[in-house]
């Protein structure tokens, strides 16, 4: 069966898309990447979307038009995909996050938006949508999902008691931490590329983001601002949390430049907020004890960043996920594919123990095409990415 998972993340800069053939042979579940792609938004529909961003107000004629204009884009970066790697059976659509709607430490409500019903036009496949909202009723974050791969790919590296972790540097960095395989743990860190997305936006000039570190690398931390920024609840939460662009926004950087009294350059900004993201995945990663960090994401691009990481981190091996076979950019479009094969199939596709859910759930809405391939009684033992 071949899968498209698609996913545009909260650096909210276009589409991810990763298509995978999957094959059970008795208890190995055999993956075999065909294709990855990134696909931009149109700058225009990426700065409508930044406009009605949190804590932006809109009304629903504003949802709806970008509920249909990002569904196209899913729709037109999907059949682009498929014209270029072969026709699929499934596709697996995270669409974009808008809102996540978390108080006292509880996700109420997820909120992804990109129409599916113009994937399955433009496809003829069948198209599993809106994944997080059954882990969420279920009493769960609906975030992190990504453990359902992470906590496959890092089974080879946790024999003899050693702890490794997936660590995803996207708008928000995740981290699943596996001692075993019974027992993984993910969360939210906090802002991995957000802030710097955000405020390298906000300034003047064409650029989105802090490319290949270059604005981090010119400029000096300033340790008054760094001390404001680390001053959030949110940081010292227990496990299991999720976090997202309702909290990590411009504003959340302006109010602490309010409250440090200062004002940076630009690159010293940056540079400050990239020391943000280093310092509180470092401290996420030291406290679980991790001996092997396996990086992906955006994030992984950036030099600056995963320096610090290592001057922070001297004792854990810190490595990326291409070594197992993922490719970084495209890993999380690689877990959604799994999700996507893992819900036309029956079978679960949340880590209870990663987002807090009162158990195991298959996940999403599904708008068949075709005949529904048979139902799987339980997850094969193994999964085995192929060259």
């Amino acid at each position: 069966m071949r899968v498209l998972g698609m996913i545009s993340g909260t650096s909210h800069d276009g589409i991810d898309i990763a298509a995978v053939d999957f094959m059970v042979e008795d208890d190995v579940l055999r993956a075999r990447i065909v294709h990855h792609i990134s696909v931009p938004y149109a700058p225009d529909l990426r700065q409508r979307l930044i406009d009605a961003m949190p804590p932006a107000p809109v009304g629903f004629d504003v949802v709806c038009e970008l509920d249909t204009r990002i569904g196209q884009a899913f729709a037109t970066a999907a059949s682009r995909a498929v014209e270029e790697a072969g026709a699929v059976d499934v596709v697996c659509t995270h669409g974009q996050t808008v809102f996540h709607w978390v108080e006292g430490g509880r996700a109420l409500g997820t909120l992804q938006i990109g129409q599916p019903a113009w994937i399955a036009e433009a496809t003829g496949a069948t198209v599993v949508s809106d994944v997080r909202s059954d882990d969420v009723a279920a009493g769960g974050h609906g975030a992190p999902l990504v453990p359902l791969l992470d906590v496959r790919m890092l089974a080879p590296l946790i024999e003899d008691g050693a702890v490794a972790a997936a660590l995803n540097l996207g708008g928000i960095a995740n981290l699943t931490v596996c001692r075993s395989a019974t027992d993984p743990v993910a969360w939210d860190i906090g802002p991995a590329n957000a802030l710097i997305d955000a405020v390298v936006t906000d300034a003047p000039g064409a650029a989105t983001f802090d490319r290949d570190g270059e604005l981090a690398a010119t400029g000096a931390v300033d340790r008054v601002l760094l001390t404001e920024l680390l001053d959030s609840p949110y940081f010292g939460r227990p496990a299991p949390k999720s976090t997202g662009k309702e909290l990590f926004n411009l504003d959340y950087v302006r109010d602490a430049l309010d409250r440090s009294g200062v004002t940076p350059s630009l690159p010293d900004l940056v540079a400050t907020l990239t020391e943000l993201s280093a310092v509180t995945v470092a401290q996420a990663v030291s406290q679980a004890g991790v001996g092997v960090l396996v990086a992906s994401g955006g994030g992984v691009r950036n030099p600056v960043l995963m320096r610090r990481l290592g001057e922070l981190l001297p004792g854990v091996r810190v490595t990326s996920s291409d070594a197992l076979g993922v490719p970084s950019d495209h890993k999380e479009a690689i877990a959604f594919a799994l999700i996507g094969w893992a819900s036309v199939h029956g079978l679960p596709g949340n880590v209870p123990s990663c987002t807090g859910a009162d158990g195991p759930r298959v996940l999403g809405r599904i708008s068949p095409a075709g005949t529904p391939p048979p139902k799987i009684d339980a997850w094969p033992g193994t999964l085995v990415f192929e060259r």
